[in-house]
């Protein structure tokens, strides 16, 4: 870590301001590009909306919060349904009224508080729900990483092998390296398995899955491809359950933030600015056909390591991002990253979601020992990795569906809200009444 901590407000000197900001778009370019990469959306698109997100972010909190904002992993399951299912407009559409709803609950908390979200969203409910993000994203990763067609047909150990160099290379970069590399395992593992795939590819024709003609066919400089949203009511609410997950996630990571920081961003500027920062930056990108925002933890660890904490140097990272968008080569580069290689990378990302779900239970001290905890953590793992789905028709061509982490949610929050507080309490008390029945008769 630096000696010297720059604070959120201090703004560096121009030769040092730019660098670090380009240190932040190093790490948060993986992840950002990796969303888009994964559901077929535009990459510079992405990149265009992180940034202008971040800088909506900065100017809602008053420049007093140092966070980055870069696509949203929780939503990649939803955007994949809905795309696939309505078409990607629709996605955008439900996403956009995500930003609202968060929007309405930052109004609800600035008037009376948070304690109400934690009673509907408690961690044995958000936790589980990450995990269900994370595994129910685990086929996606496979089939990217074994097959050709990146679906569950035509399997290649080519493939496999190129997934399994990148995914060695992101963990090993985890834990070997030190300082800034430390906290881009994702990029670093991005960078060495595209690197294993074109030497191979030089030797072996097998390998040569790299094409280099959507470079040389990109224009140097363009305006991002937008896709302009639409609704319809089941993509709403299949991305609205989704949300209420996010909205704990967002309070957890602002706490984090805050420790970094030496600062109480609950309280300076406020818990409701910043999920307000955070929900009109992720309408703002649906409007551009980008995906959801959330602030980044890839990012709060680059601040950890450098001790710097400005949010000059965040805004400026966003800036960096804008600029990067309108060159269309960077995202033609990026389309040239192999299927294996992604497959690789998101083997260790998806399973740090479902593993920071696992860290939510157990930091926050779910006593699994109490049968209520146990059955809604249960349930919630069953449907949502399971696939549950719900279908009722509404009409000979119209029916109403949901499934997968938008019904565990839904099917948790009710769990958690309906359960009596202790069940082995109320076993107790029936034993005892049995007992009692008995001394009776």
């Amino acid at each position: 870590m630096s000696e010297k901590i720059i604070g959120t407000n201090e703004r560096p000197p121009i030769g040092k301001w730019i660098p670090l900001s380009i240190q932040h778009v190093f790490a948060m370019f993986g992840s950002t590009v990796l969303v888009p990469a994964l559901t077929g959306l535009s990459p510079t698109t992405a990149l265009f909306t992180s940034g202008i997100g971040t800088l909506i972010y900065i100017l809602i909190t008053k420049g007093r919060v140092p966070a980055y904002l870069g696509s949203s992993f929780a939503f990649i399951a939803p955007i994949i349904l809905v795309s696939g299912k309505f078409g990607v407009a629709y996605a955008f559409g439900a996403a956009f009224c995500v930003g609202i709803f968060y929007t309405l609950i930052a109004l609800i908390i600035r008037q009376f508080g948070k304690g109400w979200v934690d009673r509907l969203l408690p961690p044995v409910v958000v936790g589980s729900i990450i995990i269900v993000i994370g595994l129910t994203l685990a086929p996606v990763a496979m089939g990217m990483a074994m097959n050709t067609s990146g679906g569950a047909d035509g399997y290649s150990l080519v493939h496999l092998s190129i997934a399994g160099v990148t995914l060695a290379i992101a963990v090993i970069s985890s834990i070997v390296l030190k300082g800034f590399f430390n906290v881009i395992p994702i990029l670093v593992g991005i960078v060495g398995g595209y690197l294993f795939t074109f030497i191979m590819g030089s030797f072996i024709p097998a390998y040569h899955l790299i094409d280099f003609t959507v470079i040389s066919n990109a224009a140097p400089f363009s305006v991002p491809t937008f896709v302009f949203p639409k609704f319809a009511i089941i993509p709403i609410i299949t991305f609205m359950l989704v949300a209420l997950a996010t909205i704990a996630e967002h309070l957890g990571d602002t706490m984090v933030l805050g420790k970094v920081c030496k600062k109480d961003f609950y309280k300076d500027p406020g818990i409701h600015r910043t999920l307000a920062g955070d929900g009109i930056a992720t309408s703002i990108a649906a409007l551009f056909g980008g995906p959801p925002n959330t602030t980044y933890g890839e990012n709060v660890g680059v601040m950890a390591i450098t001790g710097v904490h400005s949010v000059w140097v965040t805004g400026g990272a966003a800036v960096v991002a804008i600029l990067l968008s309108f060159i269309p080569p960077v995202g033609a580069f990026i389309q040239t990253i192999p299927a294996p290689v992604m497959g690789g990378v998101s083997a260790m990302l998806f399973g740090i979601i479902a593993s920071a779900g696992i860290r939510t239970i157990s930091e926050s001290g779910v006593n699994y020992g109490e049968k209520r905890n146990l059955t809604i953590s249960s349930v919630i793992l069953v449907v949502g990795i399971g696939g549950g789905t719900i279908i009722a028709p509404i009409s000979e061509s119209v029916s109403f569906e949901l499934g997968g982490v938008a019904l565990a949610a839904f099917i948790g929050i009710i769990l958690n809200l309906i359960l009596p507080k202790s069940l082995n309490d109320i076993e107790e008390e029936t034993a005892e009444e049995m007992i009692q029945h008995e001394i009776d008769k």
